[in-house]
Formats: structure tokens, sequence, C-alpha cells
């Protein structure tokens, strides 16, 4: 990775001609954007990778936690005071960093219990390209919608942002799941950055979003036009996610990949299931991830004296991911809404059968090569998976069929081809 400057493109806003087939000079932007921080960190480095195999000039920008990108796409850093840092959580600043404005505003922002970064970093960004704009064809915002972004736009530079699912989905589960008025009160105020980025969205001419799902839920919680929207459908990266034949599968293993505190994942439904079959089966739940010390996850372990029958592996690399689902009888995504699904293509991809929601745009990404079931229904969970951990043959049918569906709609390259399409659109309509 490089944080060095490039200088690559000739464009001057409103000058060049865009001939298709022309390489595009593209600039790629995360306010924050590790891999390992959530699908975001995914989406800017298979992207941008897939991007460059076309044979397009890419560059990213992104606040810190950084993504991890390859070697030969260029990164610009644009540092924050980072105030979520689990390695040095909610810092107080030292004067000097206070000194700049915007700084000042997110501490203010994050003291106050807000989440002020999809701003301060935009604001950030904006300063970057006033320096860099003649350098890019487009600009691609990654959801940060911060009002720096129409600044950007401003400068005369085709703009163009993907909308991975409404986060009006997220406020709205995580405002149910506590009960006192004082924390439902600050849940809102923490999502408050909501109405800037309905208000930054609806200026935008083109948006891509990863499924008709999300499509129809954005344009409904941000009231944007359907014709401004682009469904462009996530890649599964088969390079991680594959087959390992040669690994003995287990029985009656059940996996989950899972941010494990969040809601909207639905893991506490999935925990009650395997909890129920437990009565009557030696199952085994494994979770990709790990709850955090006295959270909800870890609470409804402790209570259910689950922790011989649920094992957390924390992190894992992604040279593990394979094995694990090589390993594993079924995959469950107990999500109460994707915006696409990332887990359940990925499970696909490794040939391993795939219980899923019907949240969001989940029945668009497992279609019928998997079971479906209703979202927050441990119940129904529980009678999907005893329903194929006692039927070999429909594991074996539903693998094959995820497998195939998985290489025919869902790969990297077909992705940045369709987003490049997106570009070319938005630069002609950008005059």
């Amino acid at each position: 990775m490089s944080s060095t400057t490039a200088t690559r493109a000739t464009f001057t806003p409103g000058v060049r001609t865009i001939v298709e087939d022309i390489p595009l000079n593209i600039c790629l932007y995360t306010y924050r954007g590790k891999p390992t921080s959530g699908g975001q960190g995914v989406y800017i480095k298979r992207l941008s990778r897939a991007l460059t195999d076309l044979g397009h000039n890419v560059e990213v920008v992104s606040g810190p936690p950084y993504p991890i990108i390859d070697d030969d796409i260029v990164l610009h850093r644009l540092p924050s005071l980072d105030l979520y840092n689990p390695d040095d959580l909610f810092r107080v600043p030292s004067l000097t960093e206070l000194k700049s404005p915007v700084n000042l505003l997110e501490w203010l922002g994050v003291s106050s219990g807000g989440f002020p970064e999809p701003l301060t970093n935009s604001i950030r960004y904006f300063a970057f390209m006033r320096d860099n704009a003649h350098r890019y064809d487009v600009v691609h915002d990654n959801q940060c919608l911060g009002y720096g972004i129409l600044g950007i736009k401003a400068l005369g530079i085709p703009t163009v942002a993907t909308i991975h699912h409404p986060i009006t989905v997220d406020r709205d589960v995580e405002v149910a799941s506590v009960k006192p008025l004082w924390r439902k009160l600050k849940v809102r105020w923490w999502y408050s950055f909501l109405g800037m980025q309905a208000r930054v969205s609806r200026k935008l001419s083109h948006i891509i979003t990863v499924s008709e799902a999300s499509k129809a839920d954005i344009g409904r919680a941000f009231s944007i036009p359907a014709d401004r929207f682009r469904v462009v459908a996530n890649g599964i990266n088969t390079d991680i996610f594959h087959p390992m034949p040669e690994v003995e599968r287990l029985e009656n293993r059940i996996m989950v990949t899972n941010s494990a505190d969040t809601p909207l994942k639905g893991l506490r439904f999935l925990i009650e299931a395997v909890s129920s079959i437990r009565r009557t089966r030696d199952v085994h739940l494994t979770v990709i991830g790990a709850p955090k010390t006295d959270g909800v996850i870890d609470k409804l372990v402790n209570s259910l004296n689950a922790h011989d029958y649920i094992t957390f592996t924390g992190r894992i690399e992604d040279d593990e991911f394979a094995r694990y689902y090589a390993l594993t009888t079924i995959a469950v995504v107990p999500s109460i809404y994707e915006g696409f699904g990332l887990p359940a293509g990925e499970a696909m991809a490794c040939k391993v059968p795939v219980i899923s929601t019907t949240g969001g745009a989940l029945p668009e990404v497992v279609g019928d090569a998997g079971v479906l079931v209703p979202p927050g229904d441990a119940k129904a969970l529980e009678h999907a998976i005893l329903d194929l951990l006692d039927n070999r043959d429909k594991r074996t049918r539903l693998a094959d069929a995820g497998y195939e569906r998985v290489r025919k709609n869902f790969t990297w390259l077909s992705t940045a081809k369709q987003v490049v399409e997106v570009y070319r659109e938005a630069i002609v309509a950008h005059g």
C-alpha cells in the first residue's frame, strides 16, 4: 500500500470526452475502510482490485481504520482523531489536535454520544479534493454521504455514491432492542447523522445499491426517486471462499459469521434455536466473531450455560474461512435485515448448505439454493436446522445449487463492469 500521490489523470471537469473503453481515473472514497470492521471495507478492497484488473486507474482515499488494499493500488490516508480506535477508545485529544476546527467538531460530537465521522471525514476529503480534483474522472463515495461530498460535487467532478442498505433499519432495530426511554433517545442521537445522509443523497444523480430490496427501502427512507438508483450486486471473493473437498465435513456442526452484539444480525435467535435443539441432539455452534464482555450475547450464553456447545472464534484470517466452512454441516444467516448478504454468498461459494432469513435482500442472494425462514423467529430456525440435519441428500443438493449460483451471478469482475457503466452514465450526465 502507498500513501504517495500519483499524477496519472488528465481530466479537466467539463472538458474531457469520455469514450467507451477508455480507462477511467477513479477516486474511491470511504470514511473508514478496514475489512475487519464490516462489509464496506470488503467492498473497497474487492472493487478497487476488480476495477484495476479491468484496466482503470484507481486510487483509494480513506480515514482510519484504513482499508487493506493491494500494493499496486494507491491509498491516500486522511488522518482523523480516530476516537473509536479499540486500542485507545475515546481518548482525550491534545490541545494541539483540538486547534483544528474539524478535530474539535469530531471530539465534541463523540463526547456528546454522537457519530460525527461521516461529517468530519467528508470535510477532510473535500480539503483533499480541492487540490486533487483535476486528477480524477469520477468520484465514488462509499456510503459516507457527508456534506463534504456535496462540496466535491460542486467542484465539478461527476460524483457517484454506493448506499449498501438503509441504516434507518439499523437504527429502528436498535431502538426497539432497548427498553429505557433514555437509552432509546441515546440511540437516536447516535444515528442523528442519518438526516445529513438523506439530504446529501437526494442531491446525487447516480446512486449504486446492491439489491432491489435496498433500492426500495433506501428510496422510501431517504425520499429518493427510483430512477436515481442502479442495482449492482456485490461479488464474492472465491480466492478466499471456495470448497475444500479434502477436508472431512463434521456432523451436527452449525456455523454463523456474525457481528455478535449487533441486534440487526439476529444472532440471539440462532442461539435460542441451537439451545432448544441441544435438548435432543448433540449440536455445536461456531460463531466467527466474538461477543462484547457483558454484552447481550455474552449474557445470553451465560444464562443458557451454553459455553460447552457454542464456540466464538474471535477474528480469523482470510485463509481460515474456507476451512471453517469445509468443516461445518450447515451455515446459518439469522439476520433481521441485510442490504445484500455477503455471509450467505460466502457460505454458498464454499459449497455449504445455507439456512437464511428473508430479511432484506437475502432472498435475492440465496434464491432457491437455500432454505428461507422468517427473520426474528427462533422456532423457524430450529425446524429448518433439524430438517437439514436429518436430510443429507437435501444438504448436498442445496450445497451444489448454491455453489453454482455464486459462480454464475456474484463475481467481482461482473460487479466492476456494471459499476463502470454507472460511472460513464454519471460522466455523460454531468456534461
